[in-house]
């Protein structure tokens, strides 16, 4: 069903803002460029007009927090259906993409940027070369969407395809404009979806859930151990994948760059830090990290508990870290990859779990 978007004044005697458009699509990309955040808070723009080397330009280019691509394009002339088939033939050439290439793009974009040390910067943590581009999603920017070309978005998302349309809209209020948009999809089922499609041999889900906790200034492993709970926040690039799990779940847990620490059941759904509690008492009243303590209040960039039952757990100094071992810095995913499989398999005897 087509998206439509409406804007009111509050008052008394509301009225409705009028639409109203831009002059070019070339305006939306300008201002894309100029406050990502209009796509998403958590994206870097990397990449602008890019040459793919087969007659075509890419719109926008991004990373996100895992170091997967995002290929953005703008509907600008074409039919809705010819942009979606444009960006899937453009996601070919994106998906080749190696590091050197990535990094070549990201120094035409900003010529005195480091792709390595502005990634940091960004995201809080070093750029993963052994996963980058690992995966990719597409993002179609349309002012509208036909049914025909909406059935095949949803067609391509149902079969773990990373596709989503933003649909945008303009108002004007005097001599101001404003501009609206909405997602056609979650984006967190979208990114669940890019971490499914993931370069590489495929197999069917083991149906264990991979974890990864982020341990250092915002939040403690000991402390998760000693509570029984898997935590996450600070946006909801972060927080989105933990609505995978559901009661009775298996996750088996890894802290970046240490290795896996744990296995558990889950016992109940995410919730916020504010209504979290431990013991029952308020768990930020309990623990001593920070959880993104400033965030409380912040439905998307609180930290969100996930409780867990432990089966079996370690300190960071015993973290299991075998070489080949399946990693990922998406909080949760299933994993297609024979490498889970394998890294399930020995975890399962080093951690003394029979099934």
């Amino acid at each position: 069903m087509p998206i439509h978007h409406s804007l009111w004044t509050v008052s008394s005697e509301p009225s409705e803002v009028p639409a109203s458009s831009m002059a070019s699509e070339q305006e939306l990309e300008t201002m894309i460029a100029a406050a990502p955040q209009i796509l998403s808070r958590e994206w870097m723009l990397i990449g602008r007009q890019e040459n793919t080397g087969f007659g075509g330009r890419v719109d926008l280019l991004a990373l996100a927090p895992d170091g997967s691509l995002v290929l953005i394009e703008l509907k600008r002339h074409r039919t809705p259906r010819e942009v979606v088939a444009q960006a899937i033939d453009y996601a070919s050439w994106v998906e080749q993409l190696e590091p050197d290439d990535i990094a070549a793009i990201y120094r035409r974009f900003l010529p005195a940027g480091n792709l390595a040390a502005d990634f940091k910067d960004r995201f809080g943590q070093p750029l993963d070369e052994d996963t980058l581009n690992d995966s990719h999603q597409i993002v179609i920017v349309a002012a509208d969407l036909d049914a025909s070309t909406e059935r095949i978005v949803h067609y391509l998302g149902q079969r773990d395809i990373a596709i989503n349309v933003l649909f945008f809209q303009v108002f004007k209020h005097g001599e101001q404009r404003f501009l609206s948009r909405a997602w056609l999809l979650d984006p967190g089922q979208v990114q669940v979806s890019a971490t499914s499609t993931s370069k590489g041999e495929k197999e069917p889900w083991n149906g264990e859930y991979y974890g990864s906790f982020g341990h250092g200034d915002e939040r403690d492993w000991e402390e998760a151990r000693r509570y029984g709970f898997f935590a996450a926040g600070g946006g909801a690039w972060y927080t989105n994948t933990m609505n995978l799990l559901d009661i009775g779940d298996r996750i088996w847990v890894r802290v970046p760059k240490l290795g896996y620490v744990g296995v558990g059941r889950v016992t109940g759904k995410p919730a916020r830090a504010s209504d979290f509690e431990i013991e029952g008492q308020p768990a930020l009243s309990v623990l001593k990290s920070d959880y993104h303590r400033a965030f409380a209040d912040d439905a998307e960039k609180s930290e969100y508990f996930v409780p867990i039952e432990w089966l079996q757990s370690v300190p960071l100094a015993e973290a299991v870290n075998d070489v080949g071992m399946f990693g990922n810095q998406n909080t949760v995913c299933a994993p297609k990859t024979p490498s889970w499989r394998t890294t399930v398999e020995t975890l399962k005897s080093r951690f003394g779990i029979e099934k």
